[in-house]
């Protein structure tokens, strides 16, 4: 089997623990180049994975790695344009690193170039990819549960200290509604079947941030009269990092974290979710093994890409107006 050639740019944190081990142990894959900003850190890692050439110029790879058929983009979000829209133009397939970009425009371009160039892009949203996500999805889309009416997703973590730019939103496009809350919102919108939405309502907090909010607490709702809630906050007093999503339907109700799936039948509550004993941990490796798997198949045309550009434009188009209700205190229609 012909493997795929990668390249990957921005070696931080979630190339280190997640794109790079896993790219590099997958048989039908060979990464032939690496880049970042920092050359020493390229050089070591490089070194490390038996990567043969590294670079601190992401132009400069596209231009000799001629044989680079995908570029890994796993960079700050205010290079995800510029450096997404080099690689499209050079005709390489692109995963980017959520969010796709700082603002609906920015995402726009990003797709728009994709497709004129007829490149395939994915948006890295590895939690479509857990394990017990995927199988709480195919419950929901064999109507196990019902019709889903609300939904409500949440994500409480604690600020990398390494990870200053998210706190700065030129870099960011914005506090943790792009780190976190987007996350969630994407999962809760994927399990409900992409409904689409009728009225952002926001309220933002900013305890122990300038400039961005660490703190969200978001109201959707739907044309369908669904409803959808999301709460992110880097400041809530918590012992532990936590998140959650909660499906309730008509005939049923799904949850992550914990895993439980419960049915009325025959007049009374069952758990009906397989059993499962993964932990925390391993459920989020096996969702970036599962979600990197799957942009590879996609690139040796096994399947279409899951998390698309156009989906994230939709996700962009109502993170504007959530910062927009946010700002202004009051809820907004979306306009078709």
């Amino acid at each position: 089997m012909e493997k795929i050639k990668i390249g990957i740019v921005g070696l931080g944190n979630i190339a280190q623990t997640a794109h790079l081990p896993i790219l590099a142990r997958m048989p039908e894959v060979e990464i032939v180049a690496l880049c970042d900003s920092d050359r020493a850190k390229a050089q070591y890692l490089a070194e490390k994975y038996a990567v043969r050439r590294y670079y601190n110029n992401y132009e400069k790879m596209l231009t000799v790695e001629q044989e680079m058929q995908g570029v890994d983009i796993c960079t700050p979000t205010v290079l995800h344009k510029e450096m997404a829209l080099a690689a499209i133009e050079a005709r390489r397939h692109v995963l980017v690193e959520k969010p796709l970009a700082r603002t609906q425009k920015e995402a726009e371009e990003i797709v728009n170039a994709a497709k004129k160039n007829h490149v395939k892009l994915m948006v890295g949203m590895n939690n479509r990819f857990r394990p017990d996500a995927m199988i709480l999805k195919s419950f929901i889309e064999d109507r196990a549960l019902g019709k889903i009416y609300y939904t409500k997703a949440g994500w409480f973590k604690r600020l990398d200290e390494h990870s200053h730019w998210f706190t700065r939103k030129t870099e960011s496009g914005g506090g943790v509604v792009l780190d976190l809350g987007i996350v969630m919102f994407d999962l809760a919108l994927w399990m409900m079947g992409y409904p689409e939405v009728k009225q952002v309502m926001a309220t933002h907090y900013a305890h122990w941030t300038k400039g961005v909010e660490d703190t969200a607490l978001i109201y959707l709702k739907m044309k369908n009269d669904a409803t959808l809630t999301i709460e992110a906050s880097w400041a809530f007093e918590s012992t532990s990092d936590f998140f959650y999503c909660d499906c309730f339907g008509t005939e049923g109700s799904g949850s992550l974290n914990p895993f439980r799936i419960v049915k009325r039948m025959h007049g009374s509550l069952v758990n009906v979710a397989p059993a499962t004993v993964e932990s925390p941990q391993v459920l989020y490796r096996k969702s970036y093994e599962n979600e990197l798997k799957h942009w590879i198949g996609a690139l040796r045309g096994l399947h279409p890409v899951i998390s698309t550009g156009e989906e994230a434009v939709h996700r962009m188009k109502i993170v504007d107006l959530i910062y927009k209700s946010a700002k202004h205190g009051k809820a907004f229609i979306v306009k078709d």
